[in-house]
């Protein structure tokens, strides 16, 4: 018998539990599959405890918005993913205008599917700054700072050290973590994105995890935004050689790129309600 990879993905993770369930029902998890912007998302809520243990996640919102076709800045459908992206952010962290967001780009840079983090980051607008040295021209936008983590191995520090110190200083209204995940299925990899409500445990994917970001660590809600780029081997086939190995697309390079961009508009659009796609591609050059 073929052995299940683990997931980050809460829809995943549902399928998986539903299809072990007698009438396809999941106590304690509420879930369902609609259309945002033209694309695909399904919906999962983790309603409690009973819930959290049959998906093996937190209590909260999930949403996986599935990438149809090409999503490439210049083709057709990438202003309405980030449009849908933007709303699905919206949806986990309602925000008043002036509410301070601390993006935080998670992985390592060096690493291509971990990288996933720092390419959106390159993509995000930070106004922080701008808006201390000049409220009245940058009104329209909302107080934004970014920062890139590294990983333990390359800092010597955790991510959440690093995040909850700039939460102590910077006293952000919400935390907006970005990075790569584990899926379960091939044809799922770069192809869709999470958005939850429930933080994250980076490295957990892939049987790495550091200590977890969320509201209790940090103090601060915390809206986790990732892309799945590797799939546990071990899902794929019963040789035990496999076991400590991950598969990741053969194009992974420019998938991660096409990703961390969609992910930075989408979050620029999010957080900074007037706006557009054009405008983001004149701000950011």
């Amino acid at each position: 018998m073929v052995r299940f990879g683990r997931t980050d993905l809460a829809s995943e993770a549902r399928q998986r539990a539903a299809a072990g369930a007698a009438d396809s029902s999941l106590p304690g998890v509420r879930a369902r599959e609609y259309r945002l912007s033209g694309l695909p998302v399904t919906e999962v809520e983790v309603l409690d405890r009973q819930g959290a243990q049959a998906l093996g996640k937190p209590e909260g919102l999930y949403f996986t918005l599935n990438l149809e076709g090409r999503f490439e800045r210049g083709a057709e459908a990438f202003p309405r993913a980030a449009e849908a992206l933007a709303r699905l952010i919206g949806r986990c962290a309602p925000l008043e205008k002036e509410s301070c967001v601390l993006i935080a780009a998670l992985g390592n840079p060096d690493i291509t599917p971990d990288a996933l983090g720092s390419l959106a980051a390159s993509n995000i607008l930070v106004t922080r700054h701008l808006k201390r040295s000049d409220p009245e021209t940058f009104s329209s936008f909302r107080p934004t700072a970014l920062c890139r983590t590294g990983v333990l191995g390359t800092t010597g520090m955790e991510s959440a050290l690093q995040i909850r110190t700039l939460c102590r200083e910077l006293r952000p209204d919400l935390v907006l973590a970005i990075d790569a995940l584990a899926g379960a299925e091939l044809d799922r990899l770069c192809r869709c994105v999470q958005i939850c409500s429930t933080g994250i445990s980076p490295g957990s994917g892939v049987g790495n995890d550091r200590q977890a970001l969320n509201r209790e660590t940090l103090g601060v809600p915390v809206v986790a935004i990732g892309v799945p780029t590797v799939v546990d081997a071990a899902g794929l086939s019963n040789e035990p050689g496999l076991a400590a190995m991950f598969v990741t697309p053969r194009d992974i390079d420019s998938a991660v790129r096409t990703a961390g961009r969609l992910i930075g508009y989408g979050v620029n659009l999010a957080l900074h309600e007037d706006l557009t796609v054009e405008d983001i591609d004149m701000l950011i050059g």
